[in-house]
């Protein structure tokens, strides 16, 4: 397969997919299963490539910038995308054996279909973009498409959420456009590899406009990505839409707009200049780490809790922005947030899956009425507890690795506080993913003493696709060398065996062995 095919593909189809499961609703899941195994084929292909060849970039239509439009991939990109296509291949899985065997009659299951490419489609053009503009216009067509699979289901609570969501991301929007204006007027280009070069130059420290656009981006950013105190609007989307809807809100959605941040920051912006700033990001995930945990422990229904689970979560990814300022633990800082994002994605969207899974069985949203449900659902309890090992941060799970590397670099830069607060945060996940599980494996001799109540059956595909997903978060600790190999491929901080000008995709098999 070509490299212009992989690039293209991972675009492409989906949008060809999208288009053909809106025009036939008989193809609408034929379209989906084709795109996930494509996706996954494009993804891993790029990323071996990647790994083996360096960077990449393709020119689009031949146009190079800052007049063309610039497809990129680096280590980081590649990770970002097999992350994509593993989690949403798995949820187009589930929601197959969710609408073959369950007929809900309160929304047009069918919709589903053709939004879930466009937000896939969304997200792959986003994670390859090459300048701060198409970032933008990749950032409204997903947030176009959270909104509408937050409102699928057309119910009150679903519809007030999705409308706020809408107006808090066109105000995000708003924010970060207006910042891009700002630094297209100065530097005169969006490229962002040409932009990073101009800022390093030009001293951004004394320019207040730069500082300004700078500002408006990142607060736009934080908006989108739901740290505290800027989550009010995260909890109830996450809560009222459709599990798969969720699930991939939680998963890969709000990696999007943190991977912009992630980007610019320290790949674009001087970020050596911004150490105040970068300490109030920090300030902010430390506070999103506890508040978060703390109102997902008091929740009373499952998905609730779950919801604001990602609040604490979300809060890790901030971590870095102190980290980083100490050059001996940079790369670790670096790497171990993009592993942590990762295993979050696959681990929190499993757990989502499996909340939705055992609220069908039950027929209720509150966590009381799990009580004893391992009886009748016990692959999906184990699910559940498989991925809760991500959330909390146990061994051999993706999340221990990066959670153990975020520890050292507090450690070894002098950043007690930070220690003490990753460690707090495991253990307030584990209260509450215990609360689940002690409840759900509840032994209730005789039955009479447990609450009667009729559970039905979850549709296998349903239940053996969140397991796989669970069992591939906690399989991730065991992949973390080869994937920390990956992202040193033009990565900040590494030392990185590839130089650091990408290999135009149009003249690969020039250079090709």
């Amino acid at each position: 397969m070509s490299l212009e095919a992989v690039f293209l593909g991972l675009i492409v189809l989906p949008l060809l997919g999208g288009c053909l499961a809106f025009l036939s609703r008989p193809l609408a899941l034929p379209a989906n299963l084709v795109v996930a195994v494509g996706q996954l084929i494009c993804a891993f292909e790029l990323a071996r490539t990647v790994m083996a060849q360096g960077p990449l970039s393709y020119k689009v239509g031949g146009w190079d910038a800052p007049l063309g439009v610039n497809l990129y991939a680096d280590g980081l990109t590649a990770m970002m995308l097999v992350m994509v296509a593993v989690v949403g291949g798995t949820i187009v899985l589930y929601t197959a054996g969710a609408m073959r065997s369950i007929k809900d009659d309160t929304y047009d299951q069918q919709l589903f279909w053709p939004i879930n490419l466009l937000l896939l489609a969304s997200l792959n053009a986003l994670f390859l973009s090459g300048d701060i503009f198409n970032l933008y216009v990749t950032l409204e067509l997903l947030t176009l498409s959270a909104v509408a699979l937050i409102g699928l289901v057309g119910t009150v609570d679903a519809l007030t959420a999705a409308l706020r969501y809408l107006l808090v991301a066109i105000s995000a929007s708003l924010l970060y456009l207006l910042g891009v204006a700002l630094l297209y007027s100065i530097y005169g280009t969006v490229d962002w590899h040409l932009l990073g070069d101009q800022i390093q130059v030009d001293q951004v420290k004394g320019d207040q406009a730069s500082l300004l656009a700078i500002a408006l981006i990142v607060s736009g950013l934080l908006l989108k990505t739901a740290v505290f105190p800027l989550h009010f609007w995260l909890p109830p989307a996450h809560s009222s839409a459709p599990t798969a809807a969720s699930a991939l809100l939680s998963a890969l959605v709000l990696k999007a707009s943190f991977y912009i941040i992630l980007r610019l920051w320290f790949s674009v912006f001087p970020y050596a200049e911004f150490q105040n700033a970068g300490t109030l990001l920090t300030t902010l995930g430390v506070a999103a780490i506890l508040w978060g945990s703390l109102q997902a422990i008091n929740q009373t229904q499952l998905k609730a809790m779950v919801a604001y689970s990602t609040v604490a979560q979300v809060g890790y990814l901030f971590l870095v922005f102190s980290l980083a300022s100490d050059a001996a633990v940079a790369w670790d800082a670096w790497s171990a947030t993009v592993l942590f994002a990762v295993s979050h994605a696959v681990g929190k969207a499993a757990v989502f899956l499996a909340a939705g899974s055992l609220q069908y069985a039950t027929g209720s949203k509150q966590i009381d009425s799990l009580a004893g449900i391992a009886r009748e659902q016990p692959v999906t309890v184990l699910a559940f507890a498989t991925a809760g090992v991500v959330l909390i941060g146990l061994p051999p799970s993706g999340a221990f690795v990066a959670k153990w590397l975020l520890l050292q670099s507090a450690i070894a830069s002098g950043q007690w506080p930070l220690a003490a607060v990753i460690l707090t945060g495991g253990v307030l996940a584990a209260i509450y993913v215990f609360r689940v599980l002690s409840l759900s494996l509840l032994r209730c001799e005789p039955r009479e003493s447990c609450e009667p109540r009729e559970t039905r059956p979850v549709p296998r595909l349903m239940q053996y696709a969140t397991l796989g997903l669970a069992i591939v978060a906690i399989t991730l600790g065991m992949m973390a060398s080869p994937m920390m190999e990956l992202l040193k491929v033009d990565a900040p901080f590494s030392a990185n065996p590839f130089s650091a000008d990408p290999v135009s995709v149009s003249t690969f098999r020039e250079v090709a062995p």
